[in-house]
């Protein structure tokens, strides 16, 4: 038994002494390789790329090259954007619940569930992109605004479309939580509402979510009560349940008029 022990603690340390010299190796190498390559570029850098120009109002515009490292490092925060600004979450999350409601686990696929709420909220969102493409961004490329001025006029259709769709309630415990007071809806700062609304999609998409299930759960129901009659105690209901959800679920055309209820929660296809 030490003997054992003994043979695996110098193989343990054999293996450490393999680590610790490829490391050393390494590091070494790279080294070296920042050493040449920092001296051969050196007199290629010149920081005077990133100048600031002053306004006449006193405003300051950044140079092009630092505008591109901020809007790279701004793309590290576009899927958070995307699902939390947008709605994604409210479609995403009622067909997870509708897929937990039909008993399936894996059909339809993670990846298919987040195809179809991309799609749709690009449906959904047709509107919002197109005015800031039009708004912000066509007249920045035609240099007839600055960058600050195509942020500002580009988060106008976003703040209106989050407006929409929040709760007074919850916009009310936020302005409350975070001590802003205002005067007009319009006049919500981002960091306030942004949190509002993404509770208010929550609690709309769980309460679609409740409605889909009460259907499916009734099924569940009748059909535990039959085989508990029958005397069928080891046959799982949901093995029996699943044909007729499904068949129900295809005679109602379930997907057109899910995507309907979606679609009329954000005021599509409804009469104003």
């Amino acid at each position: 038994m030490l003997t054992n022990v003994a043979s695996d603690n110098r193989e343990q340390l054999r293996k450490l002494k393999k680590v610790f010299v490829w490391t050393f190796v390494l590091s070494l190498l790279s080294g070296a390789l920042l050493y040449f390559c920092t001296t051969a570029t050196a007199a290629d850098l010149d920081m005077t790329a990133f100048t600031v120009r002053t306004n006449p109002d006193g405003t300051q515009d950044y140079s092009l090259s630092l505008q591109v490292v901020m809007l790279m490092t701004l793309l590290t925060f576009l899927p958070s954007i995307f699902i939390m600004m947008t709605s994604f979450a409210r479609i995403v999350i009622v067909l997870a619940i509708l897929r937990q409601a039909m008993g399936l686990q894996t059909s339809p696929s993670n990846q298919i569930l987040i195809g179809l709420a991309f799609f749709m909220t690009l449906y959904i969102m047709t509107p919002v992109l197109n005015q800031i493409y039009n708004d912000a961004i066509v007249p920045y490329m035609n240099d007839q605004i600055q960058a600050r001025e195509a942020i500002e006029i580009g988060q106008r259709p976003v703040h209106a479309f989050m407006r929409s769709q929040v709760r007074m309630s919850d916009l009310n415990a936020f302005l409350e939580y975070a001590d802003v007071q205002v005067n007009r809806i319009e006049d919500v700062p981002f960091h306030v509402l942004i949190p509002a609304f993404i509770v208010s999609e929550l609690k709309t998409a769980f309460q679609i979510g409740f409605m889909l299930f009460l259907p499916f759960l009734i099924i569940d129901l009748v059909v535990a009560s039959i085989l508990m009659a029958m005397g069928m105690m080891m046959l799982s209901p949901m093995i029996v349940s699943l044909p007729f959800k499904l068949m129900l679920f295809v005679l109602v055309d379930g997907w057109t008029l899910i995507m309907g209820t979606l679609l009329a929660s954000y005021g599509i296809g409804t009469p104003a």
